[in-house]
């Protein structure tokens, strides 16, 4: 994944997202260790995406980037025919 992934995303998805890839990291090392990991690279990747998410933590905790707010459509405003007829 993308950092601008992980960034889009809350802090409550991003310590559930952690705690994913870090029971990913076991099963793939399990794997690696029975010799049945097809892809050795997968192990690079996913320590990689747990620094990344524990990067974005470690800046919303220092107020270096921000959250993102959850934003709402604004209303429909009401067609003049509706309000004239």
């Amino acid at each position: 994944m993308k950092s601008n992934q992980f960034a889009s995303m809350t802090d409550a998805e991003l310590v559930d997202k952690l705690a994913s890839l870090k029971a990913e990291l076991f099963n793939l090392r399990f794997a690696h260790t029975t010799n049945s990991l097809s892809n050795p690279l997968q192990l690079k990747n996913c320590k990689r995406d747990i620094a990344r998410v524990k990067t974005i933590i470690r800046e919303r905790e220092l107020s270096i980037s921000k959250a993102p707010v959850a934003v709402e459509k604004p209303a429909k405003k009401a067609s003049k025919k509706a309000i004239k007829g």
